[in-house]
């Protein structure tokens, strides 16, 4: 439905930071479906951990702020503001994410006010879960 390209063209995030490879679903104002592949040529991996490499889980978190991100700016067209991760509460790691792992994450809105965003974020590797958390975030001019 979206590749990186257009993605690009919506969050300010670039490698080595971009999490995020493809949108397969989306339903503006209610929810989103990403795909991040990870491979082993994933910086992160160099130092994390170099004998049994393992995704940083605060990089699956920032990957669903990602996700949430393209969301936002779908939901709200005319916002040229940058949106920003402000909270997360209730986050779970359920197993650890290696490379030649699929993450599926799907983000809902789960209340919106204004520029404030509050977001459920879910990923998945092969149907099964590996995180879950809430997030908060704001729209910011920049």
């Amino acid at each position: 439905m979206m590749d990186v390209t257009e993605i690009r063209k919506l969050i300010p995030h670039r490698y080595p930071f971009l999490l995020v490879d493809r949108i397969v679903e989306l339903e503006p104002n209610r929810r989103i479906v990403g795909i991040k592949n990870v491979t082993i040529n994933d910086s992160f991996f160099q130092g994390h951990f170099p004998d049994k490499p393992i995704m940083p889980g605060v990089l699956i978190c920032e990957a669903m702020a990602q996700v949430g991100a393209v969301l936002a700016r779908c939901s709200n067209q005319d916002s040229d503001k940058v949106f920003v991760l402000t909270g997360l509460d209730g986050v779970r790691f359920k197993q650890p994410v290696e490379p030649g792992d699929q993450l599926r994450i799907e983000v809902e809105i789960a209340k919106r006010r204004k520029h404030y965003w509050r977001l459920a974020g879910r990923v998945t590797v092969d149907g099964k879960q590996v995180a879950e958390a809430e997030l908060s975030a704001m729209e910011m001019a920049v």
